[in-house]
């Protein structure tokens, strides 16, 4: 399967796909055998995040294009709006 965002959102109607983001900060943390990644991105007040199974050099700073849908995750009892990515790619 091609993981071009064409291709993708063709398939998954949820997707959305951002080109040259602004990467504000990037958050690595160890869960279990993954990578978490975290990215908060300028004009958006909710998180970006990604698993992978190593460490990326850092984004921050960095223009990203980005394909994503919105879902929740419950924190302490109250839910919280983030962005799960599916593709990750520097501009």
């Amino acid at each position: 399967m091609k993981s071009d965002p064409e291709t993708l959102l063709k398939s998954h109607g949820e997707l959305v796909h951002s080109d040259a983001l602004k990467v504000k900060s990037h958050v690595q943390r160890s869960q279990e055998d993954w990578i978490l990644h975290t990215l908060m991105i300028e004009g958006y007040d909710v998180p970006f995040r990604f698993k992978r199974q190593g460490k990326y050099r850092t984004l921050r700073g960095a223009r990203v294009n980005l394909t994503y849908y919105p879902t929740q995750e419950i924190v302490a009892g109250i839910p919280v709006e983030i962005m799960k990515v599916v593709r990750v790619k520097r501009t």
